[in-house]
């Protein structure tokens, strides 16, 4: 059906709308060989989908009429995973249908149930709605489906994902069996394509998805960093790329709150939206965001499904994704309708396979960069001062007035610091991070083997060149020293990962731990730079900065014919006075808890 430049209701709401083109997915729902058929479309979020199922739906519901017949039982039903897209989809097809009188009503949760059913009654022409309600108002009989001609599931995927296959399938299963089934996927994992084999009929499959180079308009980097670094790492990623809307993704709700409250404390307008809040909680975040009140959301995935935001340019991955799928959908939130969008995926020093991996399988080339530092950001504050709109906004009596009375108490020189103070005191300062290298490791190199689960590299490995560096830490069994804690407070003074250390001797007053001497010289500057630490870490006695080697074996003599050598369970210089650990010792796994073995 060709509606540009013609007199179609269709093609007239789209001129309004400043519409010279159609996006690719648009045309492809409009190919001959497409109508009256069931379609399985695969397409990127942001690619203009909901116009192209509205101008899909038009050679059914609409067929060769200038308008819609008089309201009455539904003729379409769209169902969307949450409430925010289902309101954005009945405005998008609100305005496409309203040459032809096309009346949209929406039915989601959050709202009265009771007046969404007062609206059914009335009479509609599409209703836009979530799984939930749909499916009760369907059960409740305040839904009319016999008259439905189509059924649009939009993001299909992502209602899976959030567990609504029992909502959907039962919303199939009562909507009548001879209509059209339009099914929307970002991807198309092996569920949603059982279910069109289920529910659809000879359907044509348009596939308009990343492909091998991922989304156009979205530019990816990965930045390796320290996971004690990965909250500075945001921080001045946020600062250095300076988006009018940011979106940081969080794996959990706890993890969240503990990021919200980090760039909170900083300076940053930021709001959180994760499965604990109300609606009402919803709205309001969503609201300051929109307004430019709070220029940063974090989210966790959930949480952020369906909810598109102007503006925004960036997103990062500040914890991995669980899958290609997902980490399409959150860089998805940027780089919409046309525009340019940067997708920041932070990695981990452990986790760069798992990272490799998941690009890989999203087809995506993510350009390996260095966490922005904070004379990076510093250089860009000067370039956006100087070129800062307000040196070409048209001044007003009142502002030259001002400027003249400024000028005769004070120098030139002292109001423009002043100005360059004012203008910084309103950024968040940017932190300073151990820079980590920006190209990710070679196949086969590094501490971790294997995507998920890297393992603890044995001795030699851990040492690289067969050298390892030995250090102490002023905390020992007096003061409950335990593993479980003591790892983590030296991987994270240091900015080192846990495959990095190597064997750990705890002793009354004090612990013992090898680093590999890869590692060393970075290891000792970092600590170095720790104010008020949790406890103090220093080499080994005997072992300068610069002097990095392994403290030496204690002489042995002559043996004894017949007498076994006695077991040379440490290296470590052990204090004098002081007895090593006896009965048990531990082993640390990477990912997991210290197992005490007898």
């Amino acid at each position: 059906m060709e509606l540009l430049n013609t007199d179609h209701p269709l093609a007239r709401a789209l001129a309004q709308r400043g519409y010279t083109d159609l996006t690719a997915v648009q045309s492809a729902v409009l190919a001959p060989e497409t109508q009256g058929r069931d379609l399985l479309v695969s397409a990127q979020t942001g690619s203009g989908k909901t116009v192209a199922y509205g101008l899909a739906l038009a050679d059914t519901i609409l067929g060769d009429s200038e308008r819609l017949p008089p309201a009455g039982a539904p003729l379409a039903l769209v169902v969307a995973p949450t409430r925010e897209l289902a309101l954005q989809v009945r405005t998008e097809l609100e305005w496409l249908y309203q040459a032809a009188g096309g009346r949209v009503v929406a039915c989601v949760g959050g709202m009265d149930p009771r007046a969404e059913r007062r609206t059914l009654a009335q009479g509609t022409h599409i209703v836009v709605g979530t799984p939930g309600r749909l499916r009760d108002h369907l059960e409740r009989g305040g839904l009319d489906a016999s008259c439905l001609r189509a059924v649009v599931l939009d993001e299909a995927d992502e209602m899976l994902d959030m567990g609504f296959r029992e909502d959907l399938e039962a919303i199939l299963d009562e909507v009548p069996a001879e209509r059209r089934t339009l099914l929307f996927s970002a991807t198309l994992p092996r569920e949603i394509t059982d279910m069109a084999k289920r529910y659809q009929r000879d359907a044509w499959r348009i596939s308009l998805a990343a492909g091998a180079h991922g989304h156009a308009d979205i530019e990816h980097k990965a930045i390796r960093v320290a996971p004690t670094e990965i909250e500075h790492a945001v921080v001045n990623t946020l600062r250095y790329f300076d988006a009018p809307t940011a979106m940081v993704f969080c794996g959990t709700r706890e993890a969240v709150r503990h990021l919200q409250s980090g760039l909170l404390e900083r300076g940053f307008g930021v709001v959180a939206l994760s499965g604990e809040l109300s609606q009402n909680e919803r709205n309001k975040a969503l609201q300051e965001l929109r307004d430019g009140r709070a220029r940063v959301c974090v989210a966790t995935d959930v949480a952020a499904r369906g909810i598109d935001l102007p503006n925004l340019d960036l997103v990062i991955h500040a914890e991995l994704p669980r899958t290609a799928e997902t980490m399409q959908h959150r860089s998805g939130r940027t780089g919409r309708a046309g525009r340019k969008g940067v997708s920041v995926l932070m990695v981990p020093l452990s986790r760069w396979r798992r990272a490799q991996q998941l690009l890989h399988s999203a087809g995506v080339q993510a350009e390996w960069i260095s966490a922005p530092s904070a004379d990076d950001i510093r250089a860009l504050d000067q370039q956006r001062l100087l070129t800062h709109p307000m040196f070409d906004e048209v001044s007003g009596d009142d502002d030259l007035a001002m400027a003249k009375t400024l000028l005769e108490g004070r120098s030139a020189h002292d109001v423009a610091l002043a100005l360059v103070r004012l203008y910084r005191s309103r950024l968040p300062a940017p932190e300073e991070i151990f820079a980590a290298s920006a190209e990710a490791p070679p196949a086969g190199g590094g501490f971790a083997a294997g995507p998920d689960k890297p393992r603890r590299p044995r001795r030699d490995e851990a040492r690289g060149d067969g050298d390892a560096v030995w250090f102490r830490l002023n905390i020992g069994r007096q003061k409950n020293a335990d593993p479980r804690w003591i790892l983590p407070l030296i991987c994270r003074q240091g900015h080192v990962s846990k495959q990095d250390i190597g064997a750990i001797r705890i002793y009354d007053r004090d612990t013992r731990f090898e680093v590999a001497a890869s590692v060393a010289e970075r290891f000792l500057a970092a600590i170095r730079t720790v104010k008020n630490p949790e406890g103090r870490i220093e080499p080994v006695e005997g072992v300068e900065a610069g002097e990095f080697r392994k403290p030496p074996r204690p002489p042995q003599g002559p043996r004894p014919a017949g007498e076994r050598p006695a077991a040379d369970r440490s290296q470590a210089p052990r204090p004098q006075g002081d007895k090593p650990f006896k009965g048990k010792s531990f082993k640390i796994k990477p990912g997991k808890k210290p197992q005490i073995q007898d």
